[in-house]
């Protein structure tokens, strides 16, 4: 058994001021109460909420509290995520890795932004894994990143055995995201654990999958610090064996027999893709994607004005009747 206790903190989210010595303060009660604790995850944008007017940059003081408290409680400390502003002006979704040394192992910026919503961020290009001793591999990925099957792919390509997922949703795609989280627990075999915020950072319902897709824990929709020990052996055996004895996914995407045209951007096997109009915004009343045959019922009317019309159930009796 290879033991890693990671607690969750699924605390509410202002959009006006900073968070920081909120975080600060669940974090030392998380440590005061359960002790065991390894490692602390926080939801996306916890520390300045979701507004990139407020955007730091990469070393801030906030930065130094944060290695700070993780040195202080010896702990592995991923703080969400904030709001970057790059030397070049540019506004990026980050997070950082804090080991219990209080040193920032990585970082990593999301590589998908929630575009149209999340507008003038810029989309990251490397992937995050990290090792912690004598324990497993992580990975780390952001939010709307689970939506696109292939980041988890590269990253337990990479030999992360836990996906660690600070999300912000607000929205009613909640439900859907939980299915994907469960999905890509049980597709990469990994664990997943997935903290969503409070008030202007989400509607909590966080949850920890194991890796055969079944959920440890879910939160619900209140401020909530749950510890967890998750079981690296666990992924271990079962991408082995496969998931309960069954699929081993990873291996038979390994032997893959054929690799995939779709990802080759020159191939045209995307045209389709092509022609679904641009990434925006939907407008009131939009009918972008409605074909013609939902054409209004008067337009119709008019194009068929010298049709027959066809015959009522009663001239169809009364025909067969007289044969």
């Amino acid at each position: 058994m290879t033991p890693f206790a990671i607690a969750g903190i699924q605390m509410n989210v202002a959009a006006l001021h900073s968070n920081v010595e909120g975080m600060r303060h669940r974090l030392d009660i998380v440590m005061a109460r359960f002790p065991w604790t390894q490692m602390v995850l926080f939801s996306e944008l916890a520390q300045h909420g979701p507004l990139h007017r407020f955007a730091q940059p990469f070393d801030n003081k906030d930065m130094q509290q944060f290695r700070e408290d993780a040195r202080r409680h010896k702990i592995w400390l991923i703080p969400g995520s904030f709001f970057e502003k790059a030397d070049d002006g540019k506004v990026y979704n980050t997070s950082v890795v804090i080991n219990p040394e209080g040193e920032i192992v990585t970082s990593y910026r999301k590589m998908f932004p929630f575009r149209p919503y999340e507008v003038d961020v810029e989309a990251g290009s490397e992937f995050c894994v990290f090792d912690v001793p004598n324990v497993g591999r992580f990975g780390l990925s952001i939010c709307y990143d689970i939506w696109f099957p292939e980041t988890t792919r590269q990253l337990t390509s990479m030999g992360a055995e836990v996906l660690l997922h600070p999300v912000l949703t607000g929205t009613t795609d909640r439900d859907a995201e939980l299915a994907i989280a469960r999905s890509t627990a049980a597709q990469f075999q990994c664990y997943v654990i997935d903290v969503n915020g409070l008030g202007a950072g989400g509607v909590g319902r966080s949850c920890v999958v194991d890796p055969a897709a079944n959920i440890m824990y879910q939160a619900a929709g209140q401020e909530e610090m749950f510890p967890i020990e998750i079981d690296l052996d666990q992924v271990r055996r079962q991408r082995e064996t496969g998931m309960r004895g069954l699929g081993q996914v990873l291996k038979s995407f390994r032997d893959r027999p054929v690799d995939f045209p779709v990802y080759d951007r020159s191939s045209g096997t995307d045209t389709y893709l092509k022609t679904l109009g641009p990434l925006e915004m939907p407008t009131q009343g939009s009918d972008a994607g409605l074909t013609q045959a939902s054409q209004p019922s008067e337009e119709i009317a008019n194009k068929n004005t010298d049709a027959p019309v066809p015959d009522s159930i009663a001239d169809i009796r009364s025909k067969l009747a007289s044969v």
